[in-house]
C-alpha cells in the first residue's frame, strides 16, 4: 500500500476507534465502587453515559449485572431489564485498511460503533471486576466467555492500544466457538463494540471464577442491545434467545504472575505480541551491528 494511502487509512481508523483506553486517573477508567450501592429494578434504557458489565457476589450468590454510572447515585441493574441502546450517532465507516478486515465488512461500509473511549452521545459500555463482594471472595480474576450472539448482523469486540497499534479481537460472533477472556480482580476495561447492522441483538455471556476458598462459581446472562434509532428497545427486551449456545472452550488462562491494575486484561495472542517484540529487537540489533561494521571499514 502506498505511504500516503496508508496514512489516510490510519487517520480513518483513528476516527473509527477514538483514542485508546488507558489507566490515567483522569480518563474515567480509575474508579472504586461503593459496597452499599443498590440494585435498581424495572425497565431501563441505557443510551448515554457510562455502564459496565460485571459480576456481583452477595450472600453467597454470584450473578452478572450492569453497573449504571449514568444515574446519581450509581446503581446496579439486572441484564433482563436493562437495554443498551446504540443510536444512529454511533454510525461510522469501515476504514480502507486491511487491518480491519476482521470486521467482515467492506471498506466504506457503515457500522455502529461503541468506541473504546467515551463519546458523549453514545452509551459507553465496558466491564469491571470491582464489586467489593467479588474482590473479597475470588482468587485472582474472572473468565468472561461469549457463548453466542443473536441478531440481524455480526458483533465484534476488540481492543486497540494506541492509534497505530494492531486491533486485538476479543469476541467475534462470526467465529463458530465460544471465546474467553481473562480479567483480573479490581480491573475496569473498555473496548470497541462494532455491530454491522441495526436491529435487536441478544448476547449470551458466561462469567466464572475460582473462589479464594477453593470453590468455583459461575453465572450466565443475556445482554440486550437495540441498535439504531429505528429499533424499539421494547423489541430487544421481549426477544428470546432461540439458538443453541456455542460449545464452551477452555477458560482463558491467568498469567503466571499478576498485578491487579486498572484496565489489565489477558487474551489469546499475547505470545504473538512477544514474538513480534523479539523480532523488532533482533532487527534493531542487526542494523546497529551493520552500522558499526561500516564505520570500522571506513
Amino acid at each position: 500500500m502506498p505511504l500516503m494511502t496508508r496514512i489516510l487509512a490510519v487517520l480513518a481508523a483513528v476516527l473509527l476507534i477514538g483514542s485508546p483506553a488507558s489507566a490515567d486517573p483522569g480518563d474515567g477508567l480509575s474508579q472504586s465502587l461503593d459496597p452499599s450501592q443498590s440494585v435498581a429494578t424495572g425497565p431501563a434504557v441505557l443510551e448515554a453515559g457510562h455502564a459496565d458489565i460485571g459480576p456481583r457476589y452477595r450472600d453467597g450468590a454470584w450473578s452478572v449485572q450492569i453497573h449504571d454510572d449514568a444515574t446519581s447515585p450509581a446503581v446496579w441493574r439486572h441484564p433482563e431489564e436493562a437495554i443498551f441502546r446504540v443510536r444512529d450517532t454511533a454510525r461510522q465507516q469501515i476504514p480502507a485498511d486491511d487491518a480491519y478486515a476482521f470486521l467482515g465488512e467492506a471498506p466504506g461500509s457503515e457500522v455502529y460503533v461503541v468506541p473504546q473511549t467515551q463519546q458523549d452521545d453514545v452509551v459507553w459500555i465496558g466491564w469491571n471486576t470491582q464489586d467489593p463482594g467479588v474482590m473479597s471472595a475470588i482468587d485472582r480474576g474472572v473468565t468472561m466467555t461469549l457463548r453466542g450472539v443473536q441478531g440481524p448482523g455480526s458483533l465484534t469486540v476488540y481492543l486497540q492500544s494506541g492509534n497505530l497499534g494492531a486491533p486485538q479481537v476479543l469476541w467475534a460472533s462470526a467465529k463458530p466457538q465460544a471465546q474467553s477472556i481473562w480479567a483480573e480482580t479490581n480491573t475496569h476495561t473498555h473496548a470497541n463494540w462494532v455491530f454491522s447492522k441495526p436491529g435487536a441483538y441478544l448476547v449470551a455471556v458466561d462469567v466464572t471464577a475460582d473462589l479464594a476458598d477453593g470453590g468455583t462459581i459461575a453465572a450466565s446472562t443475556i445482554l440486550r442491545f437495540a441498535i439504531g434509532d429505528t429499533t424499539d428497545p421494547a423489541a430487544a427486551r421481549a426477544a428470546t434467545y432461540a439458538g443453541d449456545l456455542l460449545p464452551g472452550t477452555t477458560p482463558a488462562a491467568a498469567p503466571a504472575t499478576t498485578e491487579a491494575t486498572t484496565g489489565s486484561l489477558v487474551v489469546a495472542g499475547g505470545a504473538a505480541v512477544a514474538v513480534l517484540a523479539l523480532v523488532v529487537l533482533l532487527v534493531a540489533r542487526g542494523a546497529a551491528a551493520r552500522r558499526r561494521a561500516e564505520r570500522d571499514r571506513s
